[in-house]
């Protein structure tokens, strides 16, 4: 994947934190702890988004749905 180098600016503590990490081994460098802080941040935002969406969701409603069109010929379906 493609990278792009961009200037940041983080708290002093935040940075020896980091820098402790990559010394430990936790991290390859600044930049990948970096990246992977963004990434696992931005991911939990999607979930959350979803969660919240599910919440939204009838369930009453999704099994109407999800059995809409079903006439019981289900249960003489071949065997896989």
């Amino acid at each position: 994947m493609p990278t792009a180098k961009v200037a940041i600016t983080m708290d002093r503590d935040l940075l020896r934190e980091v820098d402790q990490g990559v010394r430990q081994g936790l991290f390859r460098n600044r930049s990948r702890a970096i990246e992977e802080a963004v990434r696992e941040k931005l991911e939990r935002k999607r979930k959350r988004r979803f969660l919240e969406e599910a919440k939204k969701l009838n369930p009453k409603e999704e099994q109407a749905f999800a059995e809409e069109g079903m006439t019981g010929e289900e249960s003489k379906w071949p065997a896989y």
